[in-house]
């Protein structure tokens, strides 16, 4: 790597963060500059910071998306990623990035517009001429527009590229393919396969022209979609030079029949993907948190008094004018005996029958909501209140004695 930090030739851009602004414009210069082997750079774009559903991105707090796990819950879709946080970099001023929002990008821009846009210009290709590029004639005023918007379009998303402005770098990307959708709608060559057919092939020559280019800007922003668009259209060898070019691709060339681009992601991937943030904000919370001080010590024969066995429940109801409590019938292996618990908050009655149960046996009964209750079953509670059985790993004999 020294050859480029060393040569005259080299354009060295630092892409950082604000809070990196004093040391990469100031310290880290001075550095290469008082060594005297290395080039300084010649801009240093400086982003703000992007949030995460409402709060600071966090790994420590578990407040973050994990690039690994994403391209494991989402194999076929970078893409969709890249535009999502491209078109909300936050250049200017503190961004956000909602599950939502990546939904509505994939959904309302790359599916039905950019997509929607390829697969019809292909599909209608295949339909009417047999997959192969139809040739152009007489141009009317929109395919004229749309050669000339098609022409302008790269010059804008190279200049704004080359100024960091790659929000409206992507936005004038999708604009190009908005041109495209609004072109078949306004033309509507559909409609005049039956009687022009030589009309339809001017439109769907343009409409072919339009995703060549799309497949050579669309490289910085989408690289995998780009190159399906290139393998779709047989250009593998188009330039950016070529980019805006009304005859990028020739006619009579063949293309294949058209693939999704993209797909619609549903409500109930993105509800799963919200879960995952909140709980594994969760565990990190509860992780943190200490765990309840010890008591104070106790002799071995006090803990010896204790009775403690596993036993079965029976049967369970829930007690009228409580949310708390649940009434147990409990299989000691001494007897069957009621245990007033309050668990009701956690457990239905349906989950705890034929449940084992770690139960204080030799618990002084005593009156709750007007029920004897005769022991105690004892729970793990978790740091933030959640209650869990003791049971043993394996079935035991009810009246096993725990020691």
């Amino acid at each position: 790597m020294e050859k480029y930090w060393q040569a005259e030739d080299t354009r060295l851009i630092h892409f950082i963060g604000k809070d990196n602004i004093v040391f990469h414009c100031i310290i880290f210069p001075v550095m290469l500059h008082a060594t005297g082997e290395y080039i300084v750079p010649d801009n240093v774009p400086a982003n703000e910071f992007m949030n995460l559903e409402g709060d600071k991105m966090s790994t420590s707090r578990g407040w973050s998306i994990e690039m690994h796990e994403y391209l494991e819950d989402f194999p076929d879709k970078p893409d969709v990623l890249r535009y999502a946080l491209l078109t909300n970099l936050p250049e200017a001023k503190d961004s956000e990035f909602t599950w939502k929002d990546f939904q509505t990008k994939n959904n309302n821009e790359l599916v039905a517009i950019f997509g929607n846009f390829v697969n019809r210009a292909v599909v209608l290709t295949q339909k009417y001429f047999e997959g192969k590029v139809p040739p152009q004639k007489e141009l009317t005023e929109l395919d004229k527009k749309a050669l000339t918007d098609l022409k302008e379009m790269p010059g804008k998303i190279a200049a704004s590229i080359e100024l960091f402005r790659f929000r409206e770098a992507t936005a004038n990307f999708i604009d190009l393919a908005r041109i495209g959708n609004k072109y078949l709608a306004e033309t509507e060559p559909w409609k005049l396969a039956k009687t022009d057919l030589d009309r339809v092939g001017t439109i769907l020559n343009i409409s072919l022209q339009i995703p060549a280019t799309l497949s050579i800007v669309g490289e910085p922003f989408l690289p995998f979609t780009s190159e399906k668009l290139k393998s779709l259209l047989r250009v593998d060898s188009l330039t950016w030079q070529q980019a805006g070019d009304a005859n990028a691709l020739k006619a009579g060339a063949p293309i294949k029949e058209a693939p999704l681009l993209f797909e619609k992601i549903e409500d109930v991937v993105i509800e799963k993907q919200i879960k995952k943030l909140l709980d594994s904000k969760r565990a990190m919370e509860l992780e943190s948190q200490p765990a309840t001080p010890a008591k104070a010590e106790i002799s071995f024969d006090d803990f010896s008094k204790m009775d403690i066995r596993i036993g079965k429940v029976l049967t369970a109801e829930r007690v009228e004018k409580s949310k708390k409590l649940l009434k147990l019938q409990v299989d000691t292996g001494i007897d069957t005996r009621t245990v007033m618990s309050g668990i009701a908050e956690h457990f239905s009655p349906e989950e705890m029958v034929g449940k084992q149960v770690t139960i204080l046996v030799n618990l002084a009964p005593r009156k709750i909501m007007g029920v004897e209750s005769q022991g105690m079953i004892l729970m793990a509670e978790d740091k933030n209140g959640d209650l869990k059985l003791l049971a043993p790993d394996k079935e035991v004999s009810p009246g096993s004695a725990v020691s």
